[in-house]
């Protein structure tokens, strides 16, 4: 046992992120003798696992998404609060905030990681990532846009190449995408337009390793490229991007050199920490690793501040075998249960051992019956695959709204193949949404200057 902690006032258990890691600790600290305050720039609880539905129009954003004050509203102990952390105070144990700041007695961090362009900031105008319902929305944009610019195109290169679209990073994020914008063009929007055949369309999926999706084993690797292939996408493993400028993505593989013509380009390659990593790091000399995650003790502190815990994607920890976590949801949802229950225990006179991941397993679904599953006991592919993702999904969405909207939308779209959320929307502060008579983009707020993409 170790000393109790004394409270004149209720514990000050502040969260900063309410992603699954922030959101899970929140939620496990509800009954706790503490006062939670949660803190994001969001007034929402995002279901990441399911943005690429929404890029391509499968589900509007409200489905994948949860109001924070809602999901805790019967945990009386938690205040929430919109707003965005700047920098933290250690030795006064403050949290700086654009509004003002915060005082704390336990810190838990939780604001992820966002894409990378390893360097090439450039790119990201030309090359959407996909982290938050604005990402979501751009790539929906421009999506259903190449579609309607190719259906008033006459000229057959140009129509070739908005009728292109590349993907790159073969990741999880990378199969979905290419395998819905792939089902997309071959089936779902094939009679909906009179002047182009979408089954023309042509989906590159473009991987820097040499097969897709890295993490899983080579065998379910395989068998998710056989999927993409059966869709219709053309998958290029051991493929480097070296630039991507002027509606053209120039590629390396080995010595071959190629370019390739394309107005819908996509990023699903790397990530990087958020800010707050950088400010743990100047405030406590905390080490970063390559992508800027904070590297954890096996507590999930911070060493040398055992107040201050770092969750779910920001955090680094390799001390289970040698090899940081994975970022995903499953990992960040059992950190923030670890560390709400440490605290608890901490208050109670308590220690507990250090975290221990279990992995359950990982899944990727590449379309219509089709996904890959690898339980570790057991790995398999196919349509079983496929229902399980569905399955998983769908219970650990956040609210039972969302579990019957999103259940009765896969339901009506997998016997119609229709999509609901096929909507063109946007303005100025997420991208452009239209297209001239030259064939640029441009904005609805200067028509008369076509917008550089």
């Amino acid at each position: 046992m170790v000393d109790t902690i004394e409270n004149q006032s209720p514990h000050q258990v502040v969260i900063v992120g309410g992603g699954f890691g922030g959101l899970y600790a929140a939620q496990a600290l509800g009954k706790a003798p503490v006062q939670v305050t949660l803190i994001d720039k969001r007034n929402f609880h995002l279901f990441q696992p399911l943005l690429y539905q929404v890029a391509t129009g499968t589900l509007s954003p409200a489905d994948i998404s949860s109001p924070l004050r809602a999901v805790v509203s019967e945990n009386k102990n938690t205040t929430v609060i919109m707003g965005d952390v700047r920098d933290i105070k250690p030795e006064e144990k403050k949290l700086i905030m654009a509004s003002g700041e915060v005082t704390y007695d336990t810190l838990i961090v939780a604001t992820g990681v966002s894409h990378s362009y390893f360097g090439n900031d450039q790119w990201e105008t030309v090359a959407p990532g996909l982290k938050t319902i604005e990402d979501a929305l751009k790539m929906r944009q421009r999506i259903f846009m190449a579609f309607e610019a190719a259906e008033k195109e006459t000229d057959a290169e140009k129509r070739r190449a908005w009728l292109t679209f590349v993907i790159v990073g073969g990741g999880p994020t990378g199969v979905e995408l290419a395998g819905a914008i792939a089902e997309l063009a071959f089936s779902t929007l094939k009679r909906d337009f009179r002047n182009i055949d979408t089954s023309e369309a042509k989906v590159l999926l473009l991987e820097g390793m040499d097969r897709v999706l890295p993490p899983y084993t080579p065998d379910l690797s395989a068998k998710a490229e056989e999927s993409l292939n059966r869709l219709g996408v053309t998958v290029q493993t051991k493929t480097m991007v070296t630039n991507i400028t002027d509606n053209v993505v120039t590629t390396k593989q080995g010595d071959k050199v190629e370019q390739i013509p394309a107005r819908t380009i996509l990023w699903a390659a790397g990530v990087k920490a958020s800010p707050m990593g950088k400010a743990i790091a100047q405030s406590t000399g905390a080490e970063l690793d390559r992508v800027g995650r904070v590297i954890v003790e096996s507590d999930l502190t911070v060493p040398g501040y055992p107040d201050i815990f770092v969750v779910g994607d920001l955090a680094s920890f390799s001390h289970q075998n040698g090899k940081p976590l994975p970022g995903v949801a499953p990992v960040a949802m059992q950190e923030g249960q670890y560390v709400a229950n440490l605290i608890e225990q901490r208050l109670a006179g308590y220690t507990m051992p250090a975290f221990s991941y279990v992995d359950r397993g990982s899944m990727a679904v590449i379309g219509r019956n089709a996904a890959v599953v690898d339980l570790g006991f057991v790995k398999f592919s196919g349509l079983l695959a496929w229902l399980i993702w569905v399955f998983i999904h769908i219970y650990f969405l956040i609210e039972f709204d969302n579990k019957l909207i999103v259940m009765l939308q896969w339901g009506w779209n997998y016997w119609t193949r229709k999509r609901g959320a096929r909507l063109i929307t946007g303005d100025e502060s997420m991208g452009l949404i239209g297209v001239d008579s030259n064939g640029e983009y441009y904005s609805p707020k200067n028509t008369k200057s076509p917008v550089e993409v």
